[in-house]
């Protein structure tokens, strides 16, 4: 387990549902998918390492969790602007998702 933090350092996360419009394989590698995610207000490129457990077409029009207050990255030259939320065991990754439809946007407590 990680070290423990306080409930005012995990409120600082800023954890949004996001719908993913738009999903391809990033060229050159054999685990990267580039997502455009509507927050609602705005949307979001995000790089994700899930091509080996998705293929793209899969997760159009998903609604994800996305942690949009990480700072931006570049990966393999593709700015990723937030993080979405997925759990695996090493072999099978799950990509986490509101069990009801809810407004893009829509913050998660």
């Amino acid at each position: 387990m990680a070290e423990c933090i306080t409930l005012d350092e995990f409120k600082r996360i800023d954890l949004r549902v996001g719908e993913i419009t738009s999903c391809e394989r990033v060229e050159g590698t054999d685990k990267l998918l580039k997502l455009t995610v509507d927050l609602g207000a705005e949307s979001r490129q995000l790089v994700a390492g899930l091509a080996a457990h998705y293929e793209p077409q899969q997760l159009l029009g998903r609604q994800i969790v996305v942690v949009c207050n990480l700072k931006p990255a570049v990966i393999r030259g593709i700015e990723s602007q937030g993080m979405l939320l997925a759990a695996g065991d090493g072999q099978v990754l799950g990509v986490l998702t509101p069990e009801r439809r809810v407004q893009n946007g829509s913050k998660v407590s």
